[in-house]
């Protein structure tokens, strides 16, 4: 199942966000800065393309088609889009070799808004992952989004509120986009096309609060031929380590990461008060992302948590 949201013809429990923006853009208010925050994998920049898709399509002969929320794949835009070929768009997101979204970037993106376009349509800049803008590429893209050329659209995608700067934040039209757990599981049925609890032993699903990350455990089970029934929390976080899936792999340690801290959370600081168990999260928190910072020894690391925590 291909999650990339360039590719989603279909918009799932964003229906109300997308009518929100498109009426704005129909009344001709639709800001040109806007945010979209919340969890990952819960629709942001699936939306996001859907709006881009609806506008740049407008005069085409298979434009967005309003009465599914659906495009249509014959739409010139979507093909475009997907190739990251328009000549209205420019996407910006962490490269998969980067710590972070670097200044060179945003400098990138500041001479493709200084260049002429040949027609008169809106231009989009998206940034995806904006909580991965180090200090110096969020001071370029200060100064270009406080004035933006004529008809330049800003749309920054934010999955961690608290990393955002809020110098960013002041300046743009916010959408918070939280899901609930029943929510996250209807559109994971929708999307998958079956009943996601027939699969998944609850105690693991319970952890996901997204669809995204719903499909992602999904197609990481699919691909290691793991029995989804069989596995709580603790045994699946213990797969993972055991059998070393994370290493070269940086969505399933990504997979990991979230899913040690949701096991933190909720299994332990939720109903245990002692001071040395919350320490012990702290301070791992802080290795862990470390450990991302420095590109040190993370295998020592899930070790240790597996010893101290899992085994008790």
């Amino acid at each position: 199942m291909n999650l990339k949201p360039s590719e989603n013809t279909k918009i799932y429990g964003m229906e109300n966000f997308f009518h929100e923006l498109r009426g704005l853009y129909e009344q001709k208010k639709l800001p040109n800065k806007i945010l979209l925050s919340g969890k990952k994998g819960s629709g942001k920049s699936t939306l996001a393309y859907h709006l881009i898709n609806y506008i740049l399509s407008e005069n085409e002969e298979h434009n967005y088609n309003l009465e599914n929320f659906c495009i249509n794949k014959d739409n010139k835009s979507y093909k475009l889009l997907q190739n990251n070929s328009h000549p209205n768009f420019y996407l910006i997101d962490l490269l998969t070799e980067k710590k972070s979204i670097d200044v060179g970037q945003i400098r990138e993106m500041i001479n493709y808004t200084n260049k002429s376009t040949f027609n008169n349509m809106a231009r989009f800049i998206l940034i995806d992952n904006v909580e991965n803008l180090n200090k110096n590429s969020v001071n370029a893209l200060l100064k270009i989004i406080e004035e933006p050329n004529e008809n330049v659209f800003f749309i920054l995608i934010n999955n961690s509120e608290k990393n955002i700067l809020p110098t960013l934040k002041s300046r743009c039209l916010t959408f918070k986009i939280n899901l609930t757990f029943n929510e996250s599981l209807n559109i994971s049925n929708l999307i998958l096309e079956k009943n996601v609890l027939e699969f998944v032993n609850y105690d693991l699903l319970s952890f996901y609060n997204s669809p995204g990350e719903i499909i992602s455990l999904f197609n990481f089970a699919e691909e290691k031929s793991i029995n989804l029934k069989d596995h709580t929390i603790s045994s699946f976080i213990s797969s993972i380590i055991e059998n070393n899936y994370y290493k070269k792999n940086k969505t399933v340690k990504i997979l990991l990461i979230n899913l040690i801290e949701l096991f933190f959370l909720k299994r332990y600081l939720i109903t245990n008060t002692k001071i040395s168990l919350i320490n012990f999260y702290q301070k791992f928190i802080k290795k862990i992302y470390n450990t991302e910072k420095f590109n040190l020894d993370e295998e020592s690391l899930f070790l240790e948590f597996k010893s101290k925590l899992l085994n008790g």
